[in-house]
């Protein structure tokens, strides 16, 4: 049965002040900031290309890249920690809420591939790939808002329900020790260069 971690008493629903945040769900939204502008600015890019011919390939090919080195490879590490520690207070991997999120996981990694590949397909010269970008752009940015609305609506608030001030702290420093892990030299500014690149580009289509 779902529950308060062992040795914690019970957690009745909505026990917890209004609006009350946890450390680890603070320590995640920078990221989310930077995942919102990104959904913003792709969705542009999609509302032109599934319109206009002004859209180029190499917008897409540096989203999928985008998405794959930061989304994938950094940002879902820190959504597994939080992931964990409900397992741990018993909640099912492969089911419910959780087994949603790692499917949320599995099905962006799925469709992450297939706009890469389009998209160079697509700047190879091969316009069957534009149609292929513009669903693999569609399906993933419905698959993404669907993600995050799920961790927002649901994920956040049994972790606030569900975890003692200890296991808290646990969380937090294991959400730290990724942030270590992963920064390089160009953190924490690379991906918001990224996106005003995608920003710049997608406002020259406007444009024209």
């Amino acid at each position: 049965m779902n529950g308060p971690c062992p040795g914690e008493g019970p957690h009745p629903a909505f026990d917890l002040p209004a609006g009350k945040s946890m450390r680890i769900i603070k320590s995640l939204r920078a990221d989310q900031d930077l995942i919102a502008r990104f959904l913003a600015v792709l969705g542009r890019g999609l509302g032109i290309a599934s319109h206009s011919r002004s859209a180029r390939p190499g917008f897409f090919i540096f989203a999928s890249n985008f998405i794959q080195e930061y989304l994938e490879a950094e940002y879902f590490k820190k959504e597994a920690v939080l992931l964990r520690a409900l397992e741990d207070c018993g909640f099912a991997p492969n089911q419910g809420p959780v087994g949603n999120m790692h499917l949320g996981h599995q099905k962006s990694r799925e469709v992450s591939v297939i706009l890469s590949e389009a998209a160079r397909q697509w700047q190879a010269g091969d316009d069957s790939g534009r149609a292929q970008v513009i669903w693999a752009t569609s399906e993933f940015t419905g698959i993404l808002r669907r993600h995050l609305d799920l961790l927002k609506n649901l994920i956040y608030p049994l972790l606030e329900q569900s975890l003692s001030e200890e296991d808290e702290q646990k969380v937090a420093g294991e959400l730290n020790l990724i942030g270590f892990k992963v920064a390089n030299p160009n953190s924490p500014d690379k991906y918001a260069k990224i996106l005003d690149s995608l920003e710049e580009e997608v406002g020259e289509w406007q444009e024209k």
